[in-house]
């Protein structure tokens, strides 16, 4: 007899002596790809299935709850899955967080963009993307790797919540290199998506492949103390989710944010390009197009930033009921409005400027604002010149950078984010290379 292990677990769940459950099934389809130049190393297709399940339990008094979870296999025993719900309830019972519910039932959502798009298909579009890039003698693709997916998820939880839906996600590992005689330069990229976007992704390593051959001609960083910096790739991204994470209810809850609905979050007197980031369920082409999130709350579209205005939160339930908010969904994509200059513009306004394109890190710190980078490849725009540079370090603070950062009109997208195309911040500190 072929047993059910959803229905098998589900039924121990509605015996089990707690508050309240939730259980979730992942089944994966996925193509796997290894390209060492544009021959076919090897390939193979893997499907996977996994179960998570969280207990929830309420104190005597019933003035706390507290929640454990873990995932169990689909090869499990009746008597293994009895195992793994006993060791979560005593789990449960050991926490005592402010009692808070779980998800209610409501409405089934629609099906996100990139839902019916299949593993073939988005497989195909990115083979034949990395197969027409266009190469040179010195600089080429040394491999690659693809990785596409199709999932789909089937949630329910004790309050009768239940959806199920399916959504793509790949990802693509490029290796290029560059060299000029003995000398060889390799640069590495990771690109996230849902489905392929064939022009993007072909633009995007064609310029890695310029940034190869650039910084084997590169020369120390000259630049010392504070300058404007341009960011024009993806390490762009955390300076738009320092403004996301302020708005994030477990962060405001906890005072880690003091950002507060209705406030400038760059100042009343701020004199750059005033920053909207709104929260969106489907965004095409992105790898997390689903339409609950993992505690089956469906996911809303809502601005968290408008005009530089604190507008509305995002987060787990637990924080959100906490601020006595009446919704509450985790977010999954966000999308932020270009400025008022288009890229040539705002370059062409910033005057002096390090335009840097390669990180060996960069990170900006939600918590505390800090933004710090060490520098691999950069262009130093002075003087009507343009000077390629390598070495040095970046470092500031958003909470001072948010009051005269500029952006362009024009918007791109990494993965599950939309952020203008090019992000200046002023006054950063530059650490050159002494020689």
């Amino acid at each position: 007899m072929i047993v059910n292990t959803f229905e098998l677990i589900k039924e121990k769940l509605e015996a089990l002596d707690c508050e309240a459950w939730e259980l979730a099934e992942t089944c994966e389809e996925r193509w796997e790809f290894y390209f060492i130049r544009h021959r076919l190393d090897q390939n193979r297709a893997v499907n996977t299935r996994e179960y998570e399940v969280r207990v929830y339990k309420k104190s005597d008094d019933g003035q706390f709850i507290g929640s454990a979870a873990d995932r169990i296999s689909p090869t499990a025993s009746p008597e293994d899955i009895d195992r793994v719900l006993e060791k979560l309830l005593y789990q449960a019972g050991l926490v005592k967080n402010p009692y808070y519910t779980i998800t209610q039932k409501q409405e089934t959502p629609e099906a996100a963009s990139g839902s019916g798009t299949g593993v073939r298909e988005i497989a195909g579009d990115y083979i034949r993307t990395l197969a027409g890039i266009e190469e040179s003698d010195t600089a080429y693709i040394n491999s690659y790797e693809i990785f596409v997916s199709g999932i789909r998820r089937h949630f329910l939880n004790s309050n009768g919540a239940e959806y199920e839906f399916e959504y793509p996600s790949s990802e693509v590992e490029v290796v290029t290199n560059a060299r000029d005689g003995s000398h060889e330069i390799e640069l590495h990229r990771i690109y996230h998506s849902g489905t392929c976007d064939p022009e993007r992704l072909k633009a995007d390593i064609v310029k890695v492949m310029q940034y190869g051959e650039d910084r084997l001609k590169a020369v120390p960083s000259p630049v010392n103390g504070r300058c404007s910096v341009l960011l024009s790739t993806s390490d762009a991204v955390p300076v738009y989710m320092y403004f996301a994470d302020k708005m994030h209810a477990d962060y405001v809850f906890r005072r880690i944010s003091d950002w507060k609905k209705g406030d400038p979050v760059q100042g009343s007197d701020a004199e750059g390009d005033l920053v909207t980031i709104e929260a969106v369920a489907d965004l095409p082409g992105s790898s997390t197009n689903y339409p609950a999130d993992s505690e089956g709350s469906i996911i809303y579209d809502r601005y968290l930033v408008r005009d530089g205005i604190a507008q509305d939160y995002c987060g787990s339930r637990q924080f959100s009921q906490y601020l006595g908010l009446e919704k509450s969904s985790l977010i999954s994509n966000i999308k932020v409005s270009g400025g008022k200059l288009t890229e040539e513009e705002l370059r062409a306004e910033a005057g002096e400027y390090l335009e840097i394109v390669e990180f060996s890190d960069f990170q900006v710190d939600s918590m505390s604002g800090d933004i710090a980078g060490e520098i691999r490849l950069g262009y130093w725009h002075h003087d009507g010149e343009v000077t390629v540079v390598t070495g040095g370090s970046v470092s500031g603070s958003m909470n001072e950078a948010v009051r005269d950062m500029r952006f362009c009109k024009e918007t791109v997208r990494y993965n599950n984010r939309v952020i203008p195309a090019v992000t200046l911040l002023k006054n950063m500190r530059i650490t050159g290379v002494s020689v």
